[in-house]
């Protein structure tokens, strides 16, 4: 009875195996990494690795798709369907957050929690930091001269 039931279940994995060598896997590709990078980034990228970007979803409507920020990007998970048959999907699909850069006060946007809205802050305040410098400058040089 036991040697039974593993010639049975030796012969059923073959088939699914066999079956899977029939519909083909396609052939495999990784989406490259182009988390935290705008859309327009990313697709130039894609586009670099022969693939071609594919907005799966979509957050916020703060920003235009080329400011977008990606926040995730996977291989499509299907085959495209061709004339003679399937072939393989070269799409990456990609999710964005198209909310402002950072958030604030009525304005959505990246929490100061996440890595991309520290940077966004930090960026913030290195600018405010050198218009201040800039007009101290002006200001002395306007009182001197």
């Amino acid at each position: 009875m036991n040697m039974r039931k593993i010639v049975v279940g030796g012969m059923a994995a073959a088939a699914l195996a066999g079956a899977g060598m029939c519909l083909g896997a396609g052939t495999a590709s990784a989406a490259p990494d182009v988390v935290n990078r705008t859309f327009n980034d990313a697709k130039r990228m894609i586009q670099q690795s022969g693939g071609t970007a594919v907005i799966a979803t979509r957050t916020g409507a703060g920003l235009e798709d080329g400011k977008c920020l990606v926040m995730n990007a996977w291989d499509a998970g299907y085959q495209r369907i061709v004339r003679g048959g399937m072939r393989a999907n070269n799409e990456v699909l990609l999710a964005l957050n198209c909310n402002g850069v950072l958030a604030g006060p009525g304005a959505s946007g990246n929490s100061l929690a996440s890595p991309v809205g520290r940077e966004a802050k930090l960026k913030a305040e290195q600018e405010a930091a050198k218009r201040a410098a800039q007009q101290r400058q002006a200001q002395a040089a306007a009182s001197n001269g």
